[in-house]
């Protein structure tokens, strides 16, 4: 496949944080132009099987995915996997492992929430859940909106359920070792999930993505819908010099929320490699019916 692809290689369904089905994302990416899909929800894979027949379907070319939440240097950092076999053991147990504890979390988040008169909170995030194994800030935030505590979910953000701001809750995830592992020995390629977002200083970054390559790492979303123009190029550089391939995805969750829809992303540059090229014998494909 051409380095010059619409592909987007991260969004979110319902059965995570996302408000469509997977079905709908695989229309709606159709529809957008993409030429190389996957669907990446948070810790979950119980969609890959709709996602692949939906864009067999429609002719759209596929690739497995997942979003797996990680704790590095006192932050949570999304690793990505691609290509991988959906139906491993160790890949799918680890997942099942890492969305253990949502629930309690929830419910601490709830309390805190209650604490500044917000009553009810972890009954009303369920009301968005599709997956309740898979309850999250994005449920809570919904839910904020939508009893008018605030106007949208980036002021949620801002005010509520980020650190050191009521309802948030740290939670520990996989570790990066492990996430890269699962992905690797199922087949897949792991990437670092939109770099830009996690406010790292200089050498906590020098150290995610040394260890990450250490772990076996391959790729780094250089393309992403919270990336700025200025970060898209030092994310080219950064694949550089790190030996990383680069990957491009909207992060779309929802056509209320998202910053940026699916297949609207400016296509990679020249002179990096593209991330379907480590995995093109797993690209699905199929013309449509």
């Amino acid at each position: 496949m051409p380095t010059y692809l619409n592909a987007d290689l991260h969004c979110h369904s319902v059965v995570s944080d996302g408000t469509l089905t997977p079905e709908a994302l695989a229309a709606r990416a159709k529809a957008n132009g993409v030429e190389l899909w996957a669907l990446t929800d948070h810790d979950e894979i119980g969609g890959q099987q709709r996602a692949a027949a939906a864009a067999q379907a429609l002719g759209l070319a596929y690739l497995t995915g997942v979003e797996i939440s990680v704790s590095f240097a006192g932050k949570t950092v999304h690793i990505v996997g691609l290509g991988f076999d959906a139906g491993d053991a160790q890949l799918q147990a680890g997942l099942l492992a890492t969305r253990g504890g949502r629930s309690q979390r929830a419910m601490e988040m709830s309390e805190q929430l209650a604490r500044v008169g917000i009553a009810h909170a972890y009954e009303g995030a369920l009301k968005f859940v599709g997956n309740p194994e898979l309850i999250s800030r994005t449920h809570f935030a919904r839910f904020l909106v939508e009893c008018g505590v605030c106007r949208d979910t980036n002021e949620v953000f801002r005010k509520y359920l980020t650190e050191g701001k009521p309802g948030y809750v740290e939670h520990r995830w996989a570790t990066l070792k492990d996430a890269v592992n699962w992905i690797t020995q199922a087949g897949g390629i792991a990437v670092i999930a939109h770099p830009a977002r996690y406010g790292f200083s200089a050498n906590e970054e020098f150290a995610l993505f040394s260890e990450f390559k250490a772990h076996g790492g391959r790729g780094v979303e250089v393309v992403t819908g919270s990336h700025s123009a200025a970060e898209c190029l030092r994310y080219a550089d950064t694949a550089r010099e790190f030996g990383l391939a680069a990957s491009r995805g909207s992060d779309f969750h929802s056509p209320e929320e998202s910053r940026t829809d699916l297949g609207t992303l400016p296509l990679l540059t020249g002179g990096l490699t593209p991330v379907w090229e480590l995995v093109h014998e797993r690209i699905q494909s199929a013309a449509p019916h």
